[in-house]
């Protein structure tokens, strides 16, 4: 009985295939050898993933911020004086002399 191709996987030099070539593992299948790739690495305890982020956080947030100023803060200043106007005319209407203005209205 002859092993099925799962089980030579990993195997080295096992004969796989038409041609009796063995593939190779994971990430190493075969084929010519690549030329002309080059990779670089840094060695783990020279790595700071986090360096400069608190800062770039402000500054970028700023940036952003302020590139877009005109268009939120009219609205966010509308918004306000109507939440503030809407406030002080609920606590006239709420008030002794509001209820007097007003007691002869139905709703």
């Amino acid at each position: 009985m002859r092993p099925t191709q799962t089980m030579l996987g990993g195997g080295g030099g096992a004969p796989i295939g038409k041609f009796n070539h063995y593939l190779g593992g994971w990430g190493n299948f075969g084929g010519m050898k690549q030329r002309g790739i080059i990779s670089y690495g840094i060695s783990p305890n020279r790595q700071n993933p986090l360096a400069g982020t608190a800062h770039d956080a402000v500054f970028n947030t700023f940036r952003r911020v302020s590139s877009q100023f005109l268009y939120w803060a009219p609205s966010l200043v509308a918004g306000y004086y109507i939440m503030n106007w809407a406030v002080e005319r609920n606590h006239y209407l709420n008030s002794k002399a509001g209820r007097a203005e007003f007691a002869g209205q139905e709703e």
